[in-house]
């Protein structure tokens, strides 16, 4: 089903573009969407839109409207609100010109909405198949779309990239991005430059290899493609760059697996120096000794890429894990901006991926400038300013088959979430995290075309299932903050602690205003000079995503894009399910000034805990089964069998689903529902034991032992 809409503001819209014919009118005068390069560039000349993924070209989230500020955000109220018609996390960044917003839902849904009203202009279903969320790492998420000359651009699921008709969703062209055979997905938002849209893909976790692609934005004929891994070296490389990259890689046969390096999440342009950076994801599996066993830094993991967006030629690249074993990516959000360091103006790109460090780099070079640690890191003591290579702590690749408690966790000490840039301030505000894991060799690790291929023992990563008080000692350590970072001064000047982790990206205004939604369900506005708490209000919902400020009729708002979800929030179990946010209400929420509309006050329940079968099983099937559950469960239903999401707790399962358990889990009963069966990747024996520690997690959860 693709419902479709129409409203009088699109043919108004239409209407004067009619009238504007054969005359030199503003872009925006003609049609929805008519964004190009040069007003992009202009942004700043017409602050009410947000135009881009990161408002600018420069992605730096900063909105010069000020009508809302630090004297007055207190009298922020709900204008109105706009329910997402799915359960599941959204993670996007609502993109808004003239009057119209365009923002998507999980399962790669787009709508387009009246941005004063909320009223719904069209919505667009691409019908992504429910049993291809298995190919998924972190839920069935979508971070936005990119408008361009009146079309709407986005990325599903399963790999396409679709093109609409800006006016009434209608689709206008297709095109299947990746290989149907490896486990591919699109999460990320594209980029346009130049009358070519740019994107990437993920499954690095999987086993994919990783590329990004740019597509002729009226035809979607592919222009180029660059390649972030060496494949087969046996045969011709599909760049130059890549017999260079390969001579980093060694010993393995990486392209087996896929090698990952996947440019899932980040981009920006500069177009005074017409170069497009991109980040790159983590190594595929995580573990260099199996991928690559002879060592080498492995080119170009976890690195900042910059290429020419008319060719895809490589100009330079920084790599800020060498020989990544830790699902350490650099696709965490990057910026661009001109600093003064040490007298004079510097052209940067500014990164803080997961591995814990703040990079400052020439954007122009590639050149090295800085890394400083912005939260609890323990893989490496510092990066050395001569060389820019991090200096490893001993231990920390987990190369004797033992288990190495090592910070951060693959989640990393920052996620996707945005952070952002206020030239006000001149500090930069990060969601930060706070976490570690004990990374152990999986030495029996296999490659698998259907499943996860980390080559970590996943049953030593989670929480002690028999050690409740090293449980109670840990959890209370995972959590986040948002530091402000000055980059300058490569400190932290000011923190607002979370008591939980996974929270959502972050805004900066003109009117000295940050506006970050969290885990609790909150969305707060805090000072942008010291991290005051100004106003919050209850979104009954965790918030994952950035918000963004707009304006209409001379009104500015502050919209966020809320539904609890992601990587964190399925994975994590009881680490955050106590979370007050940890229930999903999927809605767009938009605020301003002295509004009064009231948020109804819907929160989902588990509802009564079953009767669980008793639990018979020995303590030897409960550990296999624990191990076979994290190797292939924990990621949708959550460490220990703790769902801190809406995938369902295993430990809520009705006798009449306990029954059900082999034509669910092996037959796929309710695939329809995302659920495949694992017929083909797990024995009866394997599932019969992954049932008997799901029955033992749902008695200990009855007898009070959780």
């Amino acid at each position: 089903m693709r419902p479709l809409k129409l409203t009088g503001l699109y043919l108004a819209l239409t209407i004067a573009g009619l009238s504007a014919c054969g005359k030199s009118e503003a872009p925006q005068a003609t049609l929805p969407a008519a964004v190009d390069g040069a007003r992009i560039m202009a942004a700043d000349k017409e602050p009410g839109n947000w135009m881009s993924h990161g408002r600018t070209y420069d992605e730096q989230r900063f909105s010069p409207l000020k009508q809302i500020t630090d004297e007055n955000a207190a009298k922020l109220g709900l204008d109105w609100y706009f329910n997402l018609p799915t359960n599941r996390g959204v993670e996007a960044t609502p993109i808004v010109v003239d009057g119209v917003m365009y923002v998507t839902g999980s399962w790669s849904m787009v709508f387009a909405l009246d941005a004063k009203t909320g009223e719904m202009l069209w919505q667009y279903d691409p019908q992504v198949p429910p049993t291809w969320a298995v190919n998924l790492c972190c839920d069935v998420v979508n971070r936005g779309v990119a408008v361009w000359k009146g079309k709407v651009y986005f990325g599903t699921l399963d790999g396409r990239l679709i093109a609409l008709d800006a006016q009434n969703g209608s689709r206008l062209w297709e095109v299947q991005t990746t290989d149907k055979e490896r486990p591919y997905s699109i999460t990320g938002a594209p980029r346009i430059i130049k009358d070519k849209v740019m994107i990437g893909n993920g499954g690095g976790e999987l086993g994919v290899r990783g590329y990004i692609s740019a597509y002729d934005t009226e035809t979607g004929d592919m222009v180029w493609r660059f390649y972030t891994v060496p494949g087969d070296p046996s045969k011709p490389f599909e760049h130059p760059i890549l017999e260079k990259a390969a001579k980093t890689w060694g010993g393995g046969k990486w392209w087996e697996v896929g090698g990952g390096g996947t440019v899932w999440d980040s981009m920006a342009y500069d177009p005074e120096l017409d170069l497009l950076y991109l980040g790159v994801g983590n190594g595929s599996p995580w573990n260099r000794q199996i991928r690559s066993p002879d060592g080498g830094d492995n080119y170009f993991l976890s690195s900042i890429l910059a290429l020419r967006p008319d060719t895809g030629d490589y100009v330079w690249h920084y790599q800020t894990t060498p020989g990544e074993s830790w699902d350490y990516t650099a696709t965490q959000h990057m910026i661009l901006a001109d600093l003064n360091l040490d007298g004079n103006i510097r052209k940067v790109i500014m990164q803080a991926p997961k591995n814990g460090f703040f990079y400052v780099l020439d954007r122009l070079t590639g050149e090295f400038i800085s890394a400083d640690k912005y939260t609890h890191a323990t893989w490496a003591d510092h990066v050395d300013q001569k060389t820019g290579r991090p200096v490893e702590n001993e231990g920390s690749r987990y190369t004797d088959g033992k288990p190495h408690l090592v910070a951060p966790h693959p989640l990393g000490g920052h996620n996707w979430h945005p952070m952002s840039y206020s030239p006000q301030t001149g500090l930069v505000y990060i969601p930060a995290q706070e976490n570690a894991m004990a990374y152990m060799d999986d030495p029996n690790f296999k490659y698998s075309k259907k499943g996860w291929n980390v080559g970590v023992n996943l049953a030593a990563a989670g929480l002690p299932e028999n050690d409740p008080e090293i449980r109670a000692a840990v959890m209370p350590t995972i959590r986040g903050h948002i530091s402000a970072w000055d980059p300058i001064q490569k400190k932290e000047v000011w923190r607002v602690q979370h008591p939980n982790m996974w929270n959502g990206g972050i805004l900066s205004t003109a009117g000295n205003l940050i506006f970050q939604g969290n885990a609790d369900g909150e969305l707060v506005a805090y000072r942008a000079d010291n991290g005051e708490r100004l106003w919050s209000t209850n979104a009954y919902t965790g918030i994952v995503a950035a918000p963004i400020s707009y304006s209409v009729d001379g009104e500015q708002y502050i919209a966020v894009a809320a539904g609890w979800g992601g990587g964190g929030a399925m994975a994590l179990g009881e680490i955050i399910a106590d979370a007050k946010g940890a229930v999903n209400n999927s809605r767009v929420l938009v605020f301003k000034l002295n509004a009064d509309k009231t948020l109804p006050a819907s929160v989902v329940s588990r509802g009564e805990l079953p009767t669980p079968p008793a639990s018979t099983a020995d303590e030897a099937t409960i550990t296999r089964g624990h191990a076979l559950y994290m190797e292939n469960c924990h990621m949708c239903h959550g460490d220990r069998a703790v769902s801190a999401s809406s995938v369902p707790d295993l430990r809520y399962l009705t006798a009449e689903k306990h029954q059900m358990w082999d034509g669910i889990v092996l037959g796929g009963a309710l695939q329809s529902k995302g659920m495949i069966g694992f017929w083909d990747r797990l024995s009866k024996e394997q599932t019969d034991t992954i049932h008997a520690y799901v029955i033992k997690r749902a008695n200990d959860l009855v007898e009070g032992k959780d």
